[in-house]
């Protein structure tokens, strides 16, 4: 049976499975390509990524069976779309996201700058010699 069809899954597990579909950087580059443009050719996908088309095209695959993408064949040439416009969304609040944690963790470094030193120890405890 195929573990993205099941719906006897709690719904906890098919999340999983989608965020492993965006589990990798490369990935998350390509959705947010995708999600600039209404469809993008794999000739542009390489240029923007950089990658062999044979990993490019590994990345593609596992997009299309987490259902977050498209493909369409026009003549010799393969063009991706987005699924659904909600990753588009979900690209933008997992920035959004990402900003909020980074600057509450910039705030708690700041916070620490007027912490006084650590006292160094004048004598090594004779359970270290």
């Amino acid at each position: 049976m195929d573990e993205y069809s099941n719906e006897h899954r709690p719904v906890y597990e098919v999340k999983a499975n989608l965020f492993k579909g965006l589990a990798h950087p490369v990935r998350v580059r390509v959705l947010e390509v995708l999600a600039s443009a209404d469809t993008v050719s794999v000739a542009d996908l390489l240029a923007d990524t950089g990658l062999e088309a044979s990993h490019l095209s590994q990345h593609l695959s596992v997009l299309r069976r987490h259902n977050l993408v498209v493909a369409e064949r026009r003549a010799s040439q393969v063009f991706y779309r987005l699924a659904y416009p909600q990753v588009a969304h979900l690209l933008n609040v997992s920035r959004s996201l990402l900003v909020e944690i980074l600057e509450h963790t910039r705030q708690q470094l700041a916070s620490t700058v007027n912490l006084p030193e650590p006292t160094p120890r004048t004598t090594i405890p004779e359970s270290l010699n």
